[in-house]
């Protein structure tokens, strides 16, 4: 690890004077989870680490005019116990039952989780984004079974972020703060797939922090199914998070968001549009679950992503509406 110069601020406008221009100026640290092992990995070395644990204006979850917002500082396990995520949007209620550890639940902040690197090994073994080595591409070559089904590259590492799919799925939106002013993006426009090493897999500049989430308050059936190797502390192979606004016993509109299986959670729309006019049962939650992966492209070594993401999607389905499958 590289020495650095630390910042502990009250204020968000005191911390965002801290943050420089570019990434090796400054780091953001909130939970530490993540950044403490880039930089003890030396893939992160900034000047300057800036903690936002003392700053209020980053921290709960209430009820606005606008929706739910939930704070950049709340944790995994403040997400997970609160009774308004629990009652209308179970879909982030099951992505937290996923982080199994408690001491990450405890420590590991829902910004973090949104902004956490990639947990590709070629990325944290210092090869970049990209992951190229004497003109190969390390991805395509190499060990890949925890790597992208869909996206087609040059970027093949996938979203680490547990919340991600249903925050899209949700319509929710990222508050975003710098030094010259506040900007709002869409989830689903938050998450990017980077064509070069000096991208990042996220909207956000080097002098901006995330300071929250606001999720509309829109009445939808919700829910989020992973399936990962093991249940102890491990990242999901594969995720589904689904919204469902119902007219009667049809589904009016649905989103579907694949995790975990591309750079960028995977808006699967011809298939959440196979259920307009629709049950959900077991028949249509499989012929949508199908179309959600029928232009995936696994590597070598991750076909098997493919059935695991299929079936996180039925079962999505399935749970969201209530139905036994």
């Amino acid at each position: 690890m590289q020495p650095f110069e630390y910042a502990s601020p009250k204020t968000l406008k005191e911390a965002l004077e801290l943050l420089g221009a570019g990434w090796d100026d400054a780091a953001v640290l909130a939970g530490g989870t993540d950044l403490l092992s880039l930089m003890k990995d030396g893939v992160a070395a900034p000047k300057r680490v800036v903690n936002i644990k003392n700053i209020a204006e980053l921290k709960g979850i209430k009820k606005t005019t606008a929706g739910l917002r939930i704070g950049a500082l709340a944790t995994v396990d403040e997400v997970l116990t609160n009774a308004l995520v629990r009652a209308s949007y179970p879909a982030l209620t099951e992505a937290a039952q996923g982080v199994a550890s408690p001491q990450i639940r405890n420590m590991g902040t829902f910004g973090g989780d949104l902004c956490q690197r990639p947990r590709c090994w070629f990325f944290r073994a210092g090869f970049g984004l990209i992951a190229k080595h004497e003109g190969k591409d390390l991805a395509v070559e190499g060990d890949n079974r925890y790597h992208a089904i869909f996206g087609g590259g040059p970027a093949r590492f996938v979203s680490a972020s547990s919340f991600g799919p249903a925050l899209v799925a949700l319509g929710a939106k990222v508050e975003i703060a710098s030094a010259s002013g506040k900007r709002e993006v869409e989830a689903a426009k938050f998450f990017v797939a980077p064509t070069s090493g000096d991208a990042r897999e996220v909207d956000l500049k080097p002098n901006e922090i995330v300071t929250g989430v606001v999720i509309p308050a829109a009445a939808t059936k919700n829910a989020t199914y992973e399936v990962r190797q093991k249940d102890a502390l491990d990242w999901p192979l594969a995720t589904a998070s689904v919204a469902l606004t119902m007219k009667g016993a049809a589904v009016a509109s649905a989103t579907i968001v694949l995790g975990h299986v591309a750079p960028a959670p995977h808006v699967a729309a011809q298939a959440a549009s196979m259920l307009a006019g629709k049950a959900v049962t077991a028949e249509t939650a499989e012929e949508a679950a199908k179309a959600a992966v029928a232009d995936a492209k696994p590597l070598s070594m991750n076909a098997y992503k493919v059935q695991i993401a299929q079936t996180a999607v039925k079962r999505a389905l399935l749970a969201a509406a209530g139905v036994k499958g």
